[in-house]
């Protein structure tokens, strides 16, 4: 009989630090809608893990108008299960994670915390077997997948026509609108003109009846989605009876765990994991096997441009051809690193290690927010 042979200790990991960087952006509008504020800054919990081999990982957590609370859940609840230890299986360490802290719930804060920490393990993970995550994972290639331009929400029609046109001077054949106006709608289906990909996100601001009131909108427009229409998100029922009317839905930004998705997959037309709120790569991973196994088409929720960014990018090799990725179509005034962007409507898998992430630390010092 042969005696299993114990597994190669992996290195200890030995500090977790936290990052807290705002960006300023510009997108050609006022930046209100339906955040607390004016939304014109792009922030996020840059996180950084090492190894004490001196390998490197970084991650990024969710953090848009909660910067400070993502930030302490990262430092407070995630790092303690991190520090000291050797992390062989991600995935499985993301789970007994989520066991110990579902006390503190098991959406928001405490995902976008734990989505930034598993993010950094995987990129750790690649960098040290010295291959791109996608080739970690056991995709045979890099791929290229189409990209959507994502407008922020205007309330005007005339910028939506301007900043459509910008879009389609870039080459995109895919536009989503965050406008809820009937008029704004039709307004930038009249400028892309009958071929381009028009969706609409609703961000929640519908009830069923006035979802369905909009049919008539959304077929004249030829909307490829609806997402989100109602409010709560989580909804699914509610989903459900408005894909029976024929309006195709979306939703996913706000699901958490590949638990959630599967309660959702089935509902919606196009599922929409989001990687720095779903559970991090581990989680993000699952969903897209759920999506195989159930026939659906997976749309990453992408509205970001650190480290969640190019681990959206480097598990494109394991989303179905038909993915279509989310561009946040706004200007920062910095980048955290050379950023790839979409061209010509397309964006691509690097063959970078890990997520092929590698930050411009002076970029970090400059943008930086002391909490």
């Amino acid at each position: 009989m042969f005696e299993a042979r114990p597994r190669p200790a992996l290195p200890q990991i030995v500090s977790l630090k936290t990052y807290p960087v705002r960006i300023p952006f510009v997108d050609g509008g006022s930046g209100t809608g339906g955040t607390p504020g004016r939304w014109h800054e792009l922030d996020m919990v840059l996180i950084r893990v090492e190894d004490e081999d001196g390998n490197i990982g970084w991650g990024e957590a969710f953090a848009y108008f909660c910067l400070e609370a993502v930030r302490a859940a990262v430092d407070r609840m995630i790092a303690p299960f991190v520090v000291g230890q050797s992390i062989h299986d991600i995935p499985t360490w993301n789970l007994e994670v989520q066991r110990k802290l579902h006390l503190f719930g098991r959406y928001g804060i405490t995902l976008f915390a734990l989505s930034g920490v598993d993010i950094a393990l995987w990129d750790l993970a690649g960098r040290r077997a010295g291959m791109p995550l996608w080739k970690l994972l056991g995709a045979r290639s890099a791929v290229d997948r189409t990209a959507y331009a994502s407008l922020v929400r205007y309330g005007n029609a005339e910028l939506v026509a301007t900043q459509c046109r910008k879009a389609l001077d870039l080459g995109y054949r895919h536009i989503k609108l965050h406008e809820i106006a009937p008029d704004i709608i039709r307004r930038a289906r009249d400028v892309i003109g009958p071929t381009v990909s028009l969706m609409v996100d609703a961000n929640c601001a519908w009830s069923f009846d006035e979802t369905v009131a909009l049919r008539k909108t959304f077929k004249d427009c030829d909307v490829l989605w609806v997402e989100e229409p109602i409010f709560p998100p989580d909804d699914y029922a509610g989903l459900a009876r408005i894909e029976d009317q024929g309006i195709a839905t979306g939703a996913g930004e706000n699901a958490c765990t590949a638990f959630d998705f599967r309660r959702l997959i089935n509902t919606v037309t196009y599922p929409q994991p989001s990687m720095t709120k779903v559970g991090g790569i581990s989680e993000f991973v699952d969903v897209l096997k759920s999506c195989l196994e159930a026939g659906k088409v997976a749309m990453p929720h992408t509205p970001y441009f650190g480290p969640g960014y190019f681990a959206t990018l480097a598990v494109l090799p394991l989303t179905s051809p038909g993915t279509l990725v989310e561009y946040l179509f706004v200007e920062p005034e910095s980048w955290l690193t050379a950023t790839p962007q979409p061209v010509g409507g397309v964006l691509g898998a690097s063959d970078g290690f890990g997520i092929g992430f590698e930050p411009d630390q002076e970029v970090i010092k400059q943008y930086s927010v002391l909490t």
